[in-house]
């Protein structure tokens, strides 16, 4: 390990935004319960602000680390330092999935309570409320095997569930890679690290375009009561599924996509 501190640091934020995108798939089922999927929705942008925070405070440490391997000529060392980051996604992924029930009975009444509080500030503070916390408390739900019962068998396009775990992969090990190659040709990492926003775009417009419509399709068709929230329900299970597999396969395309950042960085310099 190049600086375990440093290690541990980007780990721990790692770990802390996968854990909340993980968890953000729980507005959906929220929304559709309460009938106030726009309130959902958000809610949701604020979990993705808490989100993008930690990646502001996760990227200038995990650059240096790179910078340390590169300075102190131990860039060998530097890909299990990226493994373990890379583990730290799928950690965080795993902790928030049995979370999910008990996100879903909170934020339900979340959003319900909006209408009384009027701002999320003004929300958040009557949270903190001892009459509130004890009622957050009873919401508190167990997960059981038996929740998952029916989930595979579930009326949700099969394509969009696949596409759901190569864009995970894809996002989770981007930037990741493309550090790792530029620590590899530190003449041109700035060139290899600024692909990562490429990698990451294409993984952002795949998506929008072909992941996100049609869990909206999903979460209205429900709505209008042509589905059922159990559908719902199934499609968010087996989509945190996707999102613990997708940052598995991460670990197995690290490689294969610094390879190809440094073939498409040299092929520009």
């Amino acid at each position: 390990m190049i600086d375990i501190k440093r290690l541990l640091i980007v780990a721990f934020f790692t770990m802390i935004i996968h854990f909340i995108d993980t968890l953000s798939y729980s507005i959906r089922p929220s929304g559709v319960r309460t009938k106030k999927l726009a309130v959902a929705l958000s809610l949701f942008n604020i979990m993705a602000v808490i989100s993008r925070l930690s990646n502001m405070i996760q990227a200038p440490f995990l650059g240096s680390i790179v910078d340390m391997a590169i300075k102190m000529e131990k860039v060998d060392l530097l890909q299990n330092d990226m493994r373990v980051v890379l583990f730290s996604a799928t950690l965080g992924a795993l902790m928030a999935a049995p979370l999910m029930p008990t996100f879903v009975s909170i934020f339900t009444v979340a959003i319900n309570g909006m209408e009384g509080a009027g701002t999320v500030p003004r929300l958040i503070l009557r949270g903190f409320r001892w009459s509130n916390l004890k009622k957050i408390k009873k919401k508190i739900v167990i997960p059981r095997l038996s929740m998952l019962k029916g989930v595979f068998k579930a009326d949700i396009p099969k394509t969009f569930l696949i596409y759901n775990v190569i864009i995970t992969s894809i996002y989770t090990t981007g930037v990741i890679s493309s550090l790792y190659a530029g620590a590899i040709i530190p003449e041109y990492r700035i060139t290899a690290s600024q692909l990562s926003g490429i990698i990451n775009g294409f993984a952002t417009i795949l998506f929008t375009v072909v992941v996100d419509p049609v869990a909206a399709l999903i979460t209205d068709l429900a709505m209008n009561g042509k589905k059922t929230l159990k559908d719902v329900d199934s499609m968010v299970v087996l989509l945190v599924f996707g999102k613990i597999l997708g940052t598995l396969i991460a670990q197995l395309i690290f490689l294969p996509a610094a390879e190809l950042v440094l073939f498409v960085t040299k092929l520009i310099v």
